[in-house]
């Protein structure tokens, strides 16, 4: 049994998908072998929803397996009990919890970074499949993970060193897990979580199909991962036909005033600027705040709540251009990119690969600008690229959105509606000066238009949402 085609037509809708790619259908095809899976595919394809299609569809089919069994063993109490079928479920929006949800954790996804992490639990709730999922990871206080897990989720996402922590504590349970996957492994190889790796696996008593993802072929499989005769979906040598490579001269060494320019030219659009060091981007955002051109930062070296809130402005558009290392070319949960700045060329072919992927996603167009120096040259592996002429824009206007903060979220029952319904009644904002709303556990954040934003500040601070009075204020 598995997910009618309606129900998966909703979820797909959800995330705005009419199709799935070659690579997601033959991912859903291969899922049903009892081999384990890799999975090779550049940034930017969809591989996380290629591999939580078929997650979801063997949760479903569990489901209703539990479901027909406790109505089989009633029958006798009462004739009167029904199953809903599959297409019937209904997601409650304020904790994408459902009937549906089980009461064991049955799928670990094991990912190098928090923002994946974060992205993937995003990715989950808003398929609306009912099923409980929560993400942990460092830099986050324990003592939240202990209330997300006190009741277990179905699938559970998070960075190595925090999933092994969590399971010598005993935190949750690892006996029903049936399912793991090693998301972007090779990444956690190359940052130093192997031995966490290790220590997770070796933990999981009784895995029955893993699935190993990656953008690059470059990593070996360490043994210790357990795969035996794997099926191997490779399409790494798929073009990415809508991306434009293109060099912009720069007459001056130092490119700062040429990266000014750059941005002017192309307007108000998303897209990141990439580094390949922490203190190039404290001078390149300090000269792009003398030019007045509104932007984000992101590091490593950034506080978590500080790189959370910087992408949930970049996500509602309250700031349209990142200047970013390469932490930001693989697993981030942004929107479209119009196109990506190489400031500082990566020293290998693989990481400017990855780059590129941030834009020309999917069915999109994009391109990759390579700032030059006149006398410099390009390495080998970029070749010979046309130039971008630069027009003498004017400063690029700022984005028109402002993210507000609210201090109340998903652990307080608080659902998108209540907050819509907040600033659109009460806040007196029109449906065009309402933008995204993100809802986390404790609190919440609504993209406004920023010539409302006083208005509704004044309007909705310090109201009840639900039971709960919040504060708003801008961020």
């Amino acid at each position: 049994m598995s997910i009618t085609p309606d129900h998966r037509e909703r979820m797909l809708a959800k995330l705005k998908i009419e199709t799935l790619n070659p690579m997601q259908k033959e991912v859903l095809a291969s899922f049903k072998s009892d081999k384990d899976l890799i999975l090779l595919s550049p940034t930017g394809t969809g591989k996380t929803v290629a591999y939580l299609l078929p997650i979801l569809e063997k949760l479903f089919a569990e489901a209703a397996k539990d479901a027909s069994t406790s109505t089989s063993a009633s029958t006798s109490a009462s004739n009167s009990t029904s199953v809903p079928a599959l297409g019937e479920i209904v997601l409650d929006e304020k904790d994408g919890n459902t009937s549906t949800e089980s009461a064991v954790t049955k799928v670990l996804i094991v990912v190098p970074s928090r923002e994946l992490a974060i992205q993937i639990e995003h990715v989950i709730r808003n398929m609306g499949s009912g099923f409980k999922a929560n993400a942990v990871y460092g830099g986050r206080a324990g003592y939240q993970d202990k209330i997300d897990l006190k009741h277990a989720p179905t699938i559970l996402v998070g960075t190595p060193g925090r999933l092994a922590d969590l399971m010598k504590r005993e935190i949750f349970s690892v006996s029903n897990i049936h399912t793991l996957v090693l998301d972007e492994f090779d990444k956690s190889l190359e940052i130093g979580y192997e031995n966490e790796m290790k220590e997770v696996l070796a933990g999981l008593p009784s895995t029955v199909k893993k699935l190993l993802t990656s953008a690059t072929s470059e990593a070996e499989i360490p043994s210790f991962v357990g795969l035996s005769s794997p099926i191997c979906i490779d399409y790494l040598h798929e073009k990415i036909a809508k991306l434009k490579i293109k060099s912009v001269i720069s007459p001056s060494k130092e490119l700062g005033r040429t990266l000014v320019q750059l941005i002017n030219h192309l307007g108000i659009q998303p897209g990141i600027v990439f580094c390949n060091f922490k203190e190039s981007i404290q001078d390149i955002s300090a000269g792009l705040d003398r030019s007045g051109i509104r932007h984000g930062c992101f590091t490593g070296d950034m506080e978590q709540i500080d790189r959370e809130r910087t992408l949930i402005k970049f996500r509602n558009g309250t700031i349209r251009l990142l200047i970013a290392t390469d932490l930001a070319a693989r697993g981030l949960d942004i929107p479209e990119l119009k196109f990506i700045i190489h400031f500082q060329l990566p020293p290998r072919e693989q990481e400017f690969i990855h780059r590129n992927g941030r834009t020309a996603r999917m069915k999109s167009d994009g391109t990759a600008y390579v700032l030059k120096w006149e006398k410099g040259d390009l390495p080998s592996f970029i070749g010979k690229i046309p130039e971008e002429k630069l027009s003498n824009a004017a400063v690029a206007a700022a984005p028109l959105w402002s993210t507000l903060y609210i201090t109340g979220g998903r652990r307080d029952k608080i659902s998108k509606g209540d907050i819509a319904g907040l600033f659109m009644k009460q806040g007196r904002l029109s449906k065009d000066e309402l933008g995204i709303i993100e809802i986390k556990s404790e609190c919440s954040y609504v993209g406004v238009k920023t010539t409302a934003v006083s208005r509704v500040i004044e309007l909705v601070n310090n109201e009840k949402l639900k039971t709960k009075k919040v504060r708003v204020s801008e961020i």
